[in-house]
């Protein structure tokens, strides 16, 4: 099902006749075109003639300013899906002549939503470049309706740049979640409010006696204007009822009958209001009430009769709260609260005609091809077989559009044993629980659907209600690849296995997709297993499944995933290559390439932390978070915050890599990919490179993990961060405790154990981070040579050892010592002269370590390896506030000041504040 275009919501409703003139308001609205404006907001509760007072004043504007074009849509629930909200804007758009190409919306959910919102605005850039002196307008009404945050961050993407020829207004409930204080600020904003649309006395006299027809006393009309403060529906309901009061003495009673709020206004006139209609009319208003807009033969399907069009006709005709929808009046809706009132005494007068009511209206959408309506109304009717069978057959064309809020909607709107029933929609449930975290709401779901599959191949009754499509003859396939997710989520490597091949031998020859999702699996559990080899192999065939089944965008988020195995292989430059040539594809490919944009750019600013360039990382990653974290693909988000994490924890701001962990850890999804890097054990990381020990011995704890564990890659990234967590613990307790050494021990058998299975697996990548782990434990032991020895064969022997910048550096002081060792010139344990590519090698490292503006060479780096936070608590070290009053200054806590003081002891072998600031002069840092 496409996104159609409702050539009914951009049309603003045409000029009444008996309008009242309010020039005080088309002045204010004036200032619309003035320089420097982006958005008149005209902000109001329902009845106060919002939408009147813009469709008057856009009348009277193309009058007295011919070179000034106003595009209007009118929005509703639905527009909550971004791709349908902007298909309507660029309809509006276009239907004032600013040529907008639509296909940039095919690439809304699967690209950057600032690309394809980018060339809508230069496209409407050019246009005015190309008639100067033009002015347009976009006028988007009860913009109250929408919820959806991806359509808020639309808006306000398209504010923040929209050309000087074009403003946009906007008619609302309420105040949108948009940056109006900003623009508030800037003087780009025009507001409208309640008192400004509130009538005053004499606007009100001018409405109820010219444009209403009445003859009321001054004071009649003071009376009804105070009893209404104003509001426009409370006077024309109250004018309506007075039509029908033939005697003068009862006018006073009536006015004086009715008081209070907005509420019991409404509800106490509008039942004047119907009171006083014929029996026919008054039947038509019922029966029509449950429409969102109404066209004379849909209303004919619903009253039975053959009268609908000259109904609606005489309906406007009498100001009965009836707005046009188009200008050939084909289209129409009650005004809202009106709506609301006769759908309330439908449901108190005649409850059991709701249902047919609902059934006839969706019988009438499906057969005009509106399918969304039609299921929206199946459902109002509670007719939930007609909804699920007209879902399974829309579901196929709404995956291809991405229209994954509707999808979302209809899995959580049917009951459960209608659900239950079908294979489809089963598995369209277990898919909206999986997207929620809820694995084990998965698992039920896929029960569910194998077990309607067994039900339908045994009652030919249930089978012919289920929709023929794709999906359907694909169910099986699609079971199997879902229990292979499921599998992976829960660590279990032979059933993502067992599962992934099941799927690949249910598929045909032609199911690509299929096939390339059951291969991908088969590659996924390879990974998890530590088998790299068959991994890439594996997985680059599915890769090639997806690009022959036309899914880019899946072919080039999934080469993410390739280019991890490629660094766990030890092969970062690899891996690099596939990212870069995939976010060339992604950035000139066009639709759908652009979706994996985001991620790519994630993916780069992740090799270039590990290398050390931080700069160019927080590059990629500004120019990531600019594209839109809703424009990533929905399993990658949470990658954006570990990678920013890094690049924090780097620069020694930990604090703000620990926040920006619990920020990933929220947006992780378990089953797209093995768990290699778990996010907990991340945050140990940090937790021990800032020096808060308790911390990272707390999460060992609870995850059980020690040095007896056998080698497992599923915890081969948490058991090399327990390693970590004992050489950092290790610092502090003398060389001469028998403890110690006992424990460095164990540790270096562990470490021997994991480098052993690293090995067989062919994980050069792994082996050359346990290698720098054995160094240190070596060099913790106070055996130098094996230490060197262990650091000159990760240098040597590592594939591409100067792709590991940070492995080394943040290992802090002792791989520094261990470094400037191996950097002399001179063997310290033989002797012998240096000059291999060892040497130049660790040469390089130290040189990452130096600052910019560094002088002091690498024997004394250790020094140097001050962050720049750290270089900022040393000086005020060096003054005379006391640690609560540098604290505030730094605008840290207490706690955060005395962890950066403790590694800035560690790092110039300081004890004391006095000792560490000398350190610091000493070397030049103060």
């Amino acid at each position: 099902m496409s996104t159609t275009v409702l050539a009914t919501k951009l049309f603003a409703p045409a000029r009444r006749p008996q309008l009242v003139a309010r020039p005080r308001l088309t002045g204010r609205l004036d200032a619309t075109l003035d320089a420097g404006n982006r958005l008149t907001l005209v902000s109001a509760p329902a009845g106060f003639g919002k939408t009147t007072v813009l469709s008057d004043w856009l009348a009277h504007l193309a009058q007295r300013q011919p070179h000034t074009r106003a595009g209007w849509l009118s929005l509703d629930d639905a527009d909550n899906d971004l791709t349908r909200f902007m298909t309507h804007v660029v309809a509006s758009l276009n239907s004032v002549g600013l040529g907008v190409d639509p296909t940039v919306l095919e690439s809304l959910h699967t690209a950057s939503t600032s690309n394809a919102l980018t060339v809508v605005l230069n496209d409407v850039t050019r246009a005015g470049e190309h008639a100067p002196g033009e002015q347009w307008i976009l006028v988007l009404d009860d913009y109250h309706v929408i919820a959806a945050s991806e359509v808020h961050e639309a808006v306000t993407f398209l504010l923040d740049h929209l050309p000087d020829h074009l403003q946009l207004v906007m008619a609302t409930r309420s105040d949108p979640p948009l940056s109006l204080a900003r623009l508030r600020s800037r003087g780009q904003l025009i507001e409208v409010r309640t008192a400004d649309l509130r009538f005053t006395p004499a606007e009100a006299r001018e409405f109820l006696n010219h444009a209403m027809g009445l003859d009321l006393t001054t004071a009649d009309v003071d009376a009804l204007e105070e009893r209404t403060e104003g509001w426009i529906a409370g006077l024309q309901l109250a004018a309506l009822s007075l039509r029908g009061i033939p005697e003068r003495g009862e006018v006073a009673g009536f006015i004086e009958a009715f008081t209070g709020s907005n509420r019991f206004v409404i509800d106490y006139l509008a039942d004047e209001v119907l009171a006083r209609q014929p029996a026919q009319v008054r039947d038509f208003l019922l029966a029509t009430a449950v429409l969102d807009r109404l066209a004379g033969p849909l209303c004919d399907a619903l009253t039975g009769r053959a009268d609908g069009t000259r109904m609606l006709e005489d309906l406007e005709r009498d100001n009965l709260f009836l707005v046009p929808l188009d200008t050939e009046r084909s289209w129409y809706r009650y005004h809202h609260l009106f709506a609301d009132v006769l759908r309330a005494r439908l449901r108190a007068e005649a409850p059991e005609r709701v249902p047919s009511l609902h059934q006839r209206a969706s019988e009438w959408f499906a057969s005009h091809g509106l399918v969304e309506d039609a299921v929206r109304h199946a459902l109002a009717s509670e007719d939930f077989d007609r909804a699920a069978h007209m879902m399974e057959e829309a579901l196929p064309e709404l995956r291809r559009t991405r229209y994954d809020s509707l999808m979302l909607a209809w899995a959580r709107s049917l009951p459960d044993p209608v659900v239950r029933r079908s294979p489809v929609l089963s598995i369209l449930s277990g898919w909206s629980l999986m997207m929620s975290g809820d694995l084990d709401g998965l698992e039920s779901r896929l029960d569910d659907a194998a077990a309607a599959l067994a039900a339908g191949a045994r009652d030919d009754d249930l089978a012919a209600a289920w929709t023929d499509t794709d999906d359907l003859r694909t169910a099986p396939a699609t079971i199997a690849i879902y229990r292979a997710s499921l599998a992976q989520a829960r660590g279990d490597v032979a059933g993502t296995v067992r599962h992934a091949r099941d799927a690949v031998e249910l598929a045909g020859p032609e199911d690509h997709f299929v096939r390339g999702a059951g291969s991908g699996f088969l590659g996924l559990a390879a990974w998890a297993e530590g088998n790299i080899k068959e991994a890439l192999s594996t997985f680059s065939e599915a890769l090639r499944s997806l690009h022959a089944a036309g899914n880019f965008a899946d072919e080039l988020g999934s080469t993410i995933v390739l280019a991890d195995m490629w660094v766990a292989s030890g092969r970062p430059s690899r891996a690099r290559r596939l990212c870069e040539q995939a976010l060339h594809a992604a950035s000139n490919g066009g639709y759908p390439y652009q979706r994996a944009t985001a991620d790519l750019h994630v993916a780069l600013a992740e090799l270039d932390c590990e290398l050390g360039e931080l700069a160019s990382a927080e590059a990629h990653l500004e120019t990531a978070r600019v594209l839109g974290e809703r424009t990533s693909i929905t399993e990658n988000r949470h990658r954006w915050f570990v990678a920013m994490s890094q690049v924090r924890a780097a620069g020694g701001d930990y604090d703000a890599a620990n926040g920006l962990l619990d920020q990933a850890e929220s947006l992780y999804r378990h089953g797209f990919y093995p768990d290699i890097r778990p996010i907990a054990a991340m945050k140990a990381r940090v937790q021990i490179a800032a020096g808060v020990l308790v911390s990272a011995v707390g999460w060992a704890d609870v995850r059980g993990i020690g040095v007896a564990d056998e080698a497992d890659y599923l915890r081969e990234y948490e058991h090399l961060t327990l390693a970590r967590l004992q050489l950092a613990q290790h610092r502090d307790v003398p060389r001469s405790d028998p403890a110690r050494g006992a424990s460095l021990v164990a540790l270096l058998g562990f470490l021997g154990r994991l480098h052993a299975a690293a090995t067989d697996a062919g994980r050069d990548g792994s082996v050359h981070e346990i290698r720098v782990l054995q160094a240190l434990a070596q060099h913790a032991h106070g055996d130098l040579p094996a230490a060197l020895a262990a650091l000159n064969r990760a240098l040597s022997e590592a594939p591409e050892p100067d792709s590991n910048v940070r492995l080394y550096l943040d290992e802090g002081p002792p791989m520094l010592t261990l470094l400037n060792h191996l950097a002399s010139t001179t063997d310290p344990v033989t002797g012998a002269e240096r000059g291999d590519g060892v040497r130049e090698r660790a040469l390089r490292l130290l040189k990452r370590a130096q600052p910019v503006n560094g002088t002091q060479g690498p024997q004394q780096a250790t020094a140097e390896t001050l962050s720049q936070r750290e270089l900022e608590v040393i000086r005020l070290l060096g003054s005379k506030l006391t640690g609560p009053e540098i604290a505030r200054e730094l605008y840290v806590s207490i706690n955060t000041l005395r962890t950066h003081t403790k590694r800035i002891f560690t790092k110039l072998d300081a004890n004391t504040r006095a000792a560490a600031v000398h350190r610091a002069r000493e070397r030049g840092l103060l």
